[in-house]
Parts: structure tokens; C-alpha cells; sequence
């Protein structure tokens, strides 16, 4: 059966409103900036347009990487996680952003919560290994709150903590700590875990890893994701 097409009636060519998603989710642009760099371009649009085009079509091009990135659920000695938290302020009371990132770098989950205890900890482990199964090591910060939640899932004896053994997922956090400054903050939780669903699958999607890559090989891998990203949501 054939989905119906996500940009019937919309008036811009989806081609523009592909490009608008983009550049918002991609690069630390606000919903202004989008707008004066599609007008050196010749298109003339709105900023609340774009807006209303990244809270339309964002999920969908965010749920549809994640399906073509599908994987079989990995195990063995070489799969670690990565975990760690953040704060994220919404109108001015703190709330923790905790991320899931595996030893290649790929942003595998993002949860908000208000608190940073136990039960938090734990809801986000269950989230994420219901999607992605259980790891080998889970790589932390000295933070409590996963030691006991490790233990209540049964994988204590798979927590490693170090100085600097949590590198990968603090580098991580960076992408979206300069998004975070161009949109001025969050209002509502429920925008912040949207937006940081959607971030860290176009993040995985545009992720080359340079430095592991010849000049030659990184702009075949960019061209790729490009094209791969002018057909999502194709009917």
C-alpha cells in the first residue's frame, strides 16, 4: 500500500522544506537565521514557517533515520555505552538530559527528567535497553544514581568509571550545548525531549567521523548522507 505524501497541499516544494529542517536541527541556527540565509538564496519564507515545518516534519525524518539505520541488536566485549547526564534549563528550573552514546560515538538514546536520583537513572536504562538490548560495559561518571540502578537491573558488575574513560559522551553533549545557545532555551520538556530525539538522529546521520577518513572518502561519505537525506519522506 502506498503511505500517502507528507507535503500534499504544502505549497513550498519539499525540496525547500528539507533543506529548512536541515539546516535548523543540523547547525546551531535559530528560526531567524534560517530565514536570512533561505533569503540570500532567493527563497522568501517566513521564520515561523520554518518553525512550523521542523514541528511537522522533523519527527518523521528523525523516526525514518533511525529505521534505515536499524541494526541487529549488538553484543559481545566490544558494545559499551557511554552515559552520562547534563542540565538543561527550562524557564530557569534545572532538568537533566541523559544521553546514551556507544563506543563509536552514535547518540543511541536522550531522556529528560527533572531529577537526577535513582529512579530516573533507572527509567532511562530501561528505556534505552528495551530499544538496544544490554551491553558489555556501561562506561559512567561517579555519579550514585547508576551504581544503584545498575544493581537493580542486574549489571553492577558491568560499570567502569574513570577520569577520563567518559571522553566520548562528553564530546558529545557539544552539538547540542550550541544548538541550545541559538534557540535561547527551552520552554517545555516536552519540546526539549523532542528536540533532542530528533537532534541526536540527524547528528548520527551527518556523522562522518572525519578524522578516521581521507579528504576523499569524507566527502563520498557527506555526499551520501546528503542524498539519502533529500529522499526522506518520499511517497
Amino acid at each position: 500500500m502506498t503511505r500517502p505524501d507528507p507535503f500534499k497541499y504544502f505549497k513550498t516544494s519539499r525540496e525547500i522544506i528539507r533543506l529548512a529542517v536541515m539546516m535548523y536541527v543540523r547547525f546551531p541556527l535559530s528560526l531567524r537565521n534560517v530565514e536570512d540565509l533561505l533569503h540570500e538564496r532567493g527563497i522568501e519564507i517566513s521564520h515561523e514557517s520554518v518553525r512550523f515545518w521542523w514541528q511537522r516534519f522533523a519527527p518523521m525524518f528523525a523516526a525514518e533515520i533511525r529505521q534505515k539505520r536499524a541494526e541487529p541488536l549488538r553484543s559481545g566485549p566490544e558494545w559499551y555505552w557511554h552515559l552520562d547526564e547534563m542540565f538543561v534549563r527550562i524557564n530557569g528550573v534545572r532538568h537533566y538530559l541523559w544521553r546514551a552514546v556507544d563506543q563509536e560515538g552514535e547518540v543511541l538514546e536522550s531522556f529528560v527528567t527533572k531529577t537526577r536520583d535513582k529512579k530516573a537513572a533507572l527509567k532511562f536504562l530501561k528505556k534505552t535497553m528495551k530499544r538496544y538490548g544490554r551491553p558489555h560495559i556501561f562506561v559512567t561518571d561517579k555519579l550514585r544514581s547508576y551504581g544503584a540502578a545498575l544493581r537493580e537491573v542486574g549489571a553492577a558488575g558491568r560499570q567502569e568509571t574513570g577520569r577520563w574513560t567518559n571522553n566520548r559522551v562528553e564530546n558529545s553533549h557539544l552539538p547540542f550545548r550550541r544548538q541550545e545557545r541559538a534557540m535561547q532555551r527551552f520552554r517545555r520538556m516536552r519540546s526539549l525531549q523532542m528536540f533532542a530525539a530528533v537532534h541526536a538522529s540527524v547528528f548520527n546521520h551527518f556523522n562522518s567521523e572525519r578524522s578516521f577518513y581521507s579528504r576523499a572518502d569524507f566527502k563520498k561519505n557527506r555526499a551520501a548522507a546528503l542524498a539519502e537525506w533529500r529522499q526522506l519522506g518520499a511517497a
